[in-house]
């Protein structure tokens, strides 16, 4: 099954039904209908099966109808996010082979002919290429299969009890995972209408919510902490929101709570990436301990692994903590045209690692302790940047933070962390956080040594992702001593 043919589908059993909404209200038929008119028209302008195209288009239905007629026409898609850099999209463009870079949909040509079926991919094929959304350096590039898209579609159904009865909205970036699923492949799967933002602002998805009656949201961290905060929310309904899923980084507990707490909707998340797809999940069905604090429950035909960082010995047995790793039917392909990346992302038995150190309970209830190269290494000591900010969160004036190494001509690194005050309150002092930290009985080793107040938001990779890389540029300017900081 390709999600070309579930399209044409909907459009021949409920023509009238929503496939997109938001600014743009988008129909089944007139979805497929649109894509065959582009397909003509990208299929006569590339006629080589296979070829590529690279994609920055805005959020919103246009963009889905764009990656459907490529895969009518037999195009692969460089899926580029409207946030990407210059550098990024030159990089994925140049890299890929992208024939062009499209930023706008190119215009209709009624003499264009028919497109030939046979050039449509099937579910294995190579459709889709998009970015790691790293947050250091040029991307990765990864490839995906629809197969594996619809596979991580089920473990959504289970996970959510989704039906073609809900409503859902994502306000994720359409070309990379969390939107590839919750966006394009899910919601059209089941045959349920989405609504689309061009532009994410918290106070724009409330009303959004409210007014066509959201049952299933998908939002990364900050987003959903965003609506939390917003002073539109007091006046919102949002009766109808019964799931959020969320992640792409970490879930703060107490934030998630609060959501559940206001809006009556139970906040679920996968744990994995762009490359592996999910190793666990949380589900209605668990507890709020698990769903909250935990990253759920191992996904067995995943065969999840641990493996030791040092030695590479599998540490499965005993619960960890090693390096998760996974083997099953939501793993991509690998990178494209990256053979040196592709041996780090592999074990030699073909087991895809995820770079996260993790354990696994006797309840198979998998737990992130830090990521293999996001550890500040203080005076030889290696301390774990994640528990550091899952720590600083709790703090009632914190909204959102993220912890980098800084340098330090002592100690090598020392802990600076940035810190988004919370509305409402004083914006907090390091003397604020540590004596917090303190009263929590939290060890001096993660505690931050220095910060610093951002107003906004902590800056952004183009897949969404804080962006750790130029916070760790920034952290080095302000170590540098007076005569050479900028």
């Amino acid at each position: 099954m390709t999600l070309s043919a579930v399209v044409a589908a909907h459009a021949a059993a409920q023509p009238d039904g929503a496939a997109y909404l938001g600014s743009d209200r988008l129909g089944w038929a007139e979805y497929s209908a649109g894509a065959d008119a582009l397909a003509r028209v990208l299929a006569a302008r590339y006629p080589e099966r296979g070829s590529r195209i690279a994609v920055q288009l805005p959020d919103g239905p246009e963009v889905h109808r764009l990656y459907l007629a490529a895969e009518r026409a037999g195009l692969v898609v460089v899926g580029i996010g409207p946030r990407a850099g210059t550098r990024e999209v030159q990089h994925l463009v140049e890299t890929t082979g992208a024939r062009d870079l499209l930023t706008a949909l190119p215009p209709l040509d009624d003499r264009a002919p028919a497109v030939d079926p046979a050039r449509a991919f099937t579910a294995d094929e190579l459709w889709f290429l998009n970015s790691t959304s790293g947050t250091t350096g040029l991307p990765k590039i990864v490839m995906h299969h629809q197969a594996r898209w619809f596979a991580f579609h089920r473990l959504a159904v289970a996970t959510g009890a989704l039906t073609g009865a809900d409503v859902f909205m994502s306000v994720l970036p359409a070309p990379f995972g969390f939107g590839l699923w919750t966006a394009h492949f899910t919601p059209a799967i089941l045959g349920a209408p989405c609504a689309l933002l061009e532009r994410f602002t918290p106070e724009a998805a409330l009303a959004a919510i409210a007014e066509h009656r959201v049952t299933v949201l998908a939002a990364v961290s900050t987003q959903f902490v965003m609506m939390l905060e917003s002073r539109a929310l007091a006046d919102t309904d949002l009766s109808s929101l019964r799931v959020l899923y969320t992640g792409g980084e970490r879930v703060p507990p107490d934030r998630a709570a609060a959501f559940e707490d206001r809006t009556g909707a139970r906040v679920l998340q996968f744990y994995g990436s762009n490359e592996t797809g999910a190793l666990s999940a949380t589900a209605l069905t668990d507890p709020q301990d698990v769903r909250l604090q935990t990253a759920g429950r191992v996904i067995e035909s995943l065969r999840v692994r641990l493996f030791d960082p040092d030695s590479g010995a599998d540490v499965t047995a005993a619960g960890g903590p090693g390096i998760a790793a996974c083997k099953g039917d939501v793993n991509c392909l690998g990178y494209y045209a990256d053979d040196a990346a592709n041996r780090e992302l592999f074990t030699t038995d073909g087991w895809m690692r995820t770079g996260d150190i993790c354990t696994i309970d006797e309840r198979r209830v998998l737990r992130v302790v830090g990521r293999a190269s996001d550890f500040i290494i203080r005076g030889g000591k290696n301390i774990s940047a994640s528990e550091i900010e899952a720590e600083a969160s709790t703090h009632p004036a914190v909204s959102l933070c993220t912890a980098v190494a800084m340098p330090d001509p002592i100690f090598g690194e020392r802990v600076c962390l940035y810190v988004v005050p919370r509305d409402g309150f004083e914006p907090p002092t390091l003397d604020d956080i540590t004596v917090h930290l303190a009263s929590r009985g939290v060890g001096k080793e993660l505690w931050p040594e220095h910060l610093v107040l951002v107003e906004g938001d902590l800056p952004r990779a183009s897949g969404g992702k804080v962006a750790k890389g130029t916070l760790r540029d920034d952290a080095a300017r302000r170590a540098a001593p007076a005569d050479r900081a900028p």
